[in-house]
């Protein structure tokens, strides 16, 4: 029931508070929440139905004779046992037009099934607006699934983990005020009502009261397309999972229950739903719901004695309700920059993998493919506090069998593919070869502007000012980078910069005004989240106040953990000397993230890049030692395919450049940081390329190559920086 219902603007939702009058109508108000919230926690606390009890909310009729259930500790596909031999491979890590060749060569690695998490944030990137085309296609993805004869494990979260920005989470739910809690019972996050009630104490005020509930909604719109995709309904699902490892996070039963029941009223009571947890007694008493209603999986660390810990699975499970099922075994890791690149030995996974399926027990390889953070999805992870922040790499190889380019000429496919050929129901399919590679030659690049240069410092529009700095999810900038602006007065023997609390990276620039060249500004150092030194800033001689520019970089939202609240941007006081700077202009930087068309694309219109706050009428800075500069800058190249048949997936290498993005024919294929390591090329595939002129655009943060050239290579590199000269083998 909702009074005078209207739309409201998600971003920017929020309970305002009604203390101004007190009156009769205010109190019949509160009392009339007070029953909707009290009727919408009810069916939280209400007891679970088992797998096949009826349901009370809608019925999906089985229309085909088709079955897939558990019973006598097994798994029963229409009533034969079935051994689970899966894989990840999420699709919003590969181009979908490569979307069948690695689900081939999972087939052809012995995969029966394909297990694959939905990241929220790539669904719904502002608040409902909801996409599912392009990489977020994920119905499409399906059906090819079912068509090539894989069935499907699906893990709509609504966190999901998996190294992904903030294990799935929008980044929006930081703009709303007070922020909802996510990955608990507070309602809102996890209710879909969207109550909206206006009170008139006079013509001038109005209390607008509006819970944006988002989990609700949120699977509202998802789980209703997987409904014809069941197995039972002839689709290729056959379970899915509620929330990610939660054993590992929390203990709010309260909120499990709550996803159980909001899966069983859109999915029906057929489909088995299944949480994962790590096979230990803690997690499996936090994360698991005993009883009939929600199969518990486990995973554990590879090499581990896999049965005492199915063994300890039972007891989570009802009797006869626990086939041995590892949902993620993991085939290799993950890497951090700075860190050496994981791997893990081929024979040594392979002869784990065997202990489990030789005793009929079923393993899902975490992964099978690992793909590619492209854009700006790639996640964090923390270490001892919050300040240990360790960004996840750009490349999603995981030293997986089928590698990030879906080459699987390699050691570890084919010693796991002997394997499970060993265990397989049916003759493993041949192998596809791996795709032809291509080198396109140097790609000489030009720079077209210096950052500083796009923005209109005095007349802009896309401005926010505030007494203190305010976060990114704050002025709309999600991802990427926001600009600081402030100003200071000189003072003999320079100034201590301090920020105490920056998430993640800041580069600090000054400038005089008042002097000729002045204007131009200045790198003096750079300031790190897992350092977070104070900076000294330089002696100036200036007549006028010093301008203060921070250009500050979010590399991920951590997705693991106790520190998964993670907002961007400057999240504290600034202070020089002690003494706290006020005053500040914030300037977003609009890039597009993944599977986002370019609203405003002037590079290839004008020989520029990304930015709509060109003026080509103002006067540019001057800056000196172009080349070598620590000025952000735009470089950009071109070169050309000269038939279709050459259009091939390539490589670029960044050995010789610093750190910054990169957009390929306007498709933004990830963050390079060759300084630290250890990758330095990116990967980019085939599908993004086209026969005749491709364009390269390059956002570079500090030190350009000297002769400002790429190249195109055949191969991944993962030796650059001081961390990547050997492999860190677990």
């Amino acid at each position: 029931m909702r009074i005078r219902s209207k739309k409201s603007n998600g971003a920017a939702s929020k309970l305002v508070a009604m203390a101004k009058k007190g009156s009769s109508k205010a109190t019949i108000f509160f009392i009339f929440v007070s029953f909707i919230l009290f009727c919408a926690f009810l069916p939280v606390f209400a007891p679970l139905p088992s797998f096949h009890s009826h349901s009370p909310h809608r019925s999906h009729r089985n229309t085909v004779n088709r079955k897939f259930e558990i019973a006598s500790d097994r798994f029963w596909r229409d009533g034969e046992p079935f051994q689970i031999i899966g894989g990840d491979l999420h699709y919003f890590r590969v181009h979908p037009e490569y979307w069948e060749d690695r689900l081939l060569k999972a087939k052809a690695l012995g995969l029966n099934t394909i297990q694959t998490y939905v990241p929220w944030n790539l669904h719904e990137p502002a608040p409902e607006k909801f996409v599912f085309e392009g990489f977020a296609n994920i119905e499409a993805f399906l059906k090819l699934c079912h068509k090539l004869g894989l069935l499907v494990m699906i893990r709509p979260g609504p966190y999901i983990c998996a190294e992904w920005d903030w294990g799935g989470f929008p980044g929006w739910f930081h703009s709303i005020n007070p922020t909802p809690k996510p990955r608990s019972s507070d309602p809102t996050y996890l209710q879909l009502r969207s109550l909206e009630v206006e009170i008139v104490v006079t013509s001038s005020e109005i209390w607008l009261l509006s819970l944006k509930f988002k989990v609700e909604r949120w699977w509202g719109n998802l789980l209703p397309k997987f409904v014809p995709l069941l197995y039972d309904n002839g689709g290729p699902i056959i379970m899915v999972q509620i929330e990610n490892e939660f054993g590992s996070y929390g203990d709010d039963k309260a909120y499990l229950h709550h996803l159980v029941i909001l899966a069983r009223d859109h999915l029906g009571q057929d489909v088995i739903l299944y949480t994962t947890d790590g096979g230990v007694r803690e997690n499996l008493e936090k994360g698991s719901i005993r009883g009939d209603a929600v199969f518990s999986a486990v995973d554990f660390s590879t090499g581990d004695d896999p049965w005492p810990i199915f063994n300890l699975q039972k007891e989570f499970n009802a009797p006869g309700k626990s086939p041995p099922l590892s949902a993620e075994f993991y085939t290799g890791w993950l890497t951090h920059w700075g860190e050496k690149i994981a791997t893990t030995d081929a024979d040594f996974t392979a002869a784990a993998l065997e202990k489990i399926l030789q005793k009929n027990g079923s393993a899902v390889l975490y992964m099978a493919h690992g793909g590619t953070n492209f854009g700006f999805y790639s996640g964090a992870n923390t270490g001892v506090d919050e300040a240990d922040y360790k960004p996840d790499l750009t490349s999603y190889d995981y030293d997986a069998p089928i590698r990030e380019s879906g080459d699987v000429d390699n050691s570890k496919f084919n010693a796991i593919r002997r394997v499970i050929a060993r265990y397989s129901s049916v003759p493993l399919p041949s192998v596809p070869s791996n795709n032809e590679k291509g080198r396109y030659g140097p790609i000489h690049l030009q720079r077209k502007a210096f950052l500083f240069d796009t923005f209109d410092f005095t007349n802009s529009t896309n401005v926010f000012e505030s007494e203190t700095p305010m976060p990114m999810e704050y002025v709309g900038q999600l991802f990427g980078f926001v600009l600081y602006i402030t100003e200071y007065r000189a003072k003999r023997g320079g100034r201590i910069l301090l920020i105490p609390k920056l998430h993640d990276r800041a580069q600090v620039f000054i400038s005089c005004p008042s002097e000729e060249d002045g204007a131009t500004p200045t790198y003096v150092g750079t300031i790190e989240r897992w350092l977070n030194s104070k900076l000294s800033l330089p002696d100036v001689k200036c007549h006028s106040n010093i301008n203060l520019f921070i250009l500050v970089e979010n590399m991920g939202r951590v997705n693991y953990g106790a520190y998964i609240f993670d907002r961007k941007g400057i999240l504290s006081s600034v202070y020089l000397d002690g003494e706290k700077v006020k005053g500040w202009k914030m300037f977003p930087i609009p890039l597009h993230n993944l599977n986002e068309m370019s609203t405003y694309n002037p590079i290839t219109q004008a020989s520029f890049s990304a930015f709509s706050e060109i003026r080509s009428s103002r006067k540019k800075l001057t800056y000196k030692h172009e080349n070598t500069s620590k000025e952000p800058a735009f470089y950009s190249g071109h070169f050309s395919i000269d038939k279709s048949s050459q259009v091939m997936d390539t490589f670029i290498s960044f050995s010789n450049w610093g750190k910054g993005i990169v957009f390929v024919n306007d498709f933004n294929i990830g963050r390079y940081w060759p300084l630290r390591g250890p990758q330095c090329n990116l990967y980019v595939p085939a599908p993004i390329l086209k026969q005749g002129d491709n364009f390269l655009v390059i956002l570079e943060l500090e030190s350009p190559d000297p002769e400002l050239v790429v190249h195109t290579v055949s191969e991944p590199d993962f030796t650059c920086g001081s961390s990547g000269t050997s492999l860190h083998q677990l």
